[in-house]
């Protein structure tokens, strides 16, 4: 199967559901009092770490992912049902990028998930903002727009152990024999163009390996197969290096990978084991002159002489592996065990919002409770409008059904509570000057 390590999807969360207008039409109650029901949330999209699924190849197929959108509200109160969640399976290790290079999740253990794209809220209807001064509310909000944009994926396999190396050093010959992984093995260079993946066991204890493609000088700018595979690298616990003992000088084969290594992320500080490989039929004197000539290089370097295809050193090896990969899951696990846990990611619960009933005021305005979004706002001209940011007030610019004058004049109340109309009156905005809140663009005044 084709190996696919990096995909772009475009996301499209569900649209929030308008809430209905609609007053109560009963015999014997003449004047019935308004019962439009709220619309319904939109499916937000939800990536899932999935054990089973290997690749990122679906995404390149099917490159456009949408939630189900939330059904508009309707009278008696009625709600509108909300838009299913859409849940998308993705390989244990993908990370995942907004188009800004943000990163929005790291799914690293099976069955974890996080909310990548959420659904827009429903809006309000026209039930919800009756007063004591305003028996007839004919207010009703828009459902707002779900999330859109397109995320990059990135996938870095998780494993225990990587195997680094130049290209033809044993790698693949390696991961045959220690697991039931059946990688492509020939006498020539590049043999591996993928990952492979294999499980090895010591002592009781699973050890779980990774043969990265071979690297080559060059390979951290760009050079070679292994440029695009040195991320992988970046997730193991240990790596191991397989150096040819029929090299010219294994110091120097040592040495050209290290200095790849050190010119990718951290890994130069990542733990090793170096592995002379393919002693078997070498002399003594031949072995101790290469792991000399690599100790040259790194005095403090750990060296096993092995031979995957005799079986010579291997067991010793994998027990050094074993106890090395124990001690660094460890450290990192104290280095990181006051940081946050990115499953906050997975937290959908809906902003909170309370109707202030406020009985001087012509029109209820919707408040936001202290864990809600933030009251900050900015205002800039551009090119005669004035455009409004802020979080708050854009969230209520969504939710405004520019058709519905009641509506306009409710967000023209909640900015003049918010301090804005003040604002815009001071930098020369007049009663038919346009302002901008979210793409939503009204007079500052109502237009007759």
């Amino acid at each position: 199967m084709m190996f696919v390590d990096t995909a772009k999807v475009e996301l499209h969360a569900g649209k929030g559901g308008d809430g209905a207008v609609s007053f109560r039409h009963e015999i014997y109650i003449p004047k019935g009092g308004p019962d439009g029901g709220d619309g319904g949330r939109g499916g937000s999209i939800i990536f899932k770490a999935d054990k089973d699924t290997n690749t990122l190849l679906d995404f390149r197929y099917n490159p456009i992912l949408r939630a189900e959108d939330g059904k508009n509200g309707s009278g008696q109160r009625s709600a509108g049902r909300s838009g299913k969640d859409l849940i998308v399976e993705v390989p244990i290790g993908t990370m995942v990028y907004n188009d800004e290079r943000v990163l929005l999740a790291d799914l690293t253990k099976d069955g974890q998930e996080a909310v990548i794209a959420k659904g827009g809220d429903g809006g309000f209807g026209n039930a919800h903002f009756k007063s004591s001064v305003r028996q007839t509310p004919k207010i009703a909000e828009i459902g707002e727009p779900g999330e859109e944009f397109i995320a990059e994926l990135e996938l870095k396999l998780l494993a225990d152990v990587g195997l680094v190396g130049l290209p033809n050093a044993g790698k693949s010959t390696f991961l045959s024999v220690v697991s039931n992984a059946k990688p492509e093995i020939a006498d020539y260079p590049f043999t591996t163009v993928t990952p492979n993946l294999g499980m090895a066991t010591i002592d009781g204890k699973d050890i779980l390996i990774a043969d990265i493609p071979g690297l080559i000088e060059g390979a951290s700018e760009g050079k070679g197969l292994g440029h695009d595979f040195l991320r992988h690298v970046d997730r193991t616990a240990v790596l191991l290096h397989l150096v040819d003992a029929y090299a010219e000088d294994a110091g120097k084969s040592y040495q050209i990978i290290r200095r790849e290594l050190e010119h990718y992320s951290d890994l130069k500080d990542r733990p090793e084991i170096i592995a002379l490989t393919k002693i078997e039929g070498l002399s003594q004197d031949i072995i101790d002159m290469q792991m000399a000539s690599i100790l040259k290089v790194n005095p403090e370097a750990e060296i096993y002489a092995i031979s995957s295809s005799a079986h010579i050193g291997i067991k010793e090896l994998l027990r050094a592996l074993k106890e090395k990969v124990i001690s660094a899951k460890k450290a990192k696990e104290i280095a990181t065990s006051g940081s946050d846990d990115m499953d906050k990611n997975t937290d959908s619960e809906r902003s909170d919002y309370d109707a202030e009933q406020n009985k001087e005021d012509v029109l209820p305005v919707i408040s936001l409770s202290s864990k809600a979004l933030k009251d900050t706002w900015t205002i800039e001209k551009d090119d005669g409008k004035f455009v409004v940011h802020g979080e708050k007030i854009e969230k209520f610019a969504r939710r405004t059904d520019l058709s519905n004058y009641e509506s306009v004049n409710r967000l023209r109340d909640i900015m003049k509570k918010m301090g804005i109309r003040a604002e815009l009156t001071s930098l020369g905005a007049s009663d038919d000057s346009i302002i901008s809140i979210a793409g939503k663009e009204f007079t500052l005044v109502e237009d007759w």
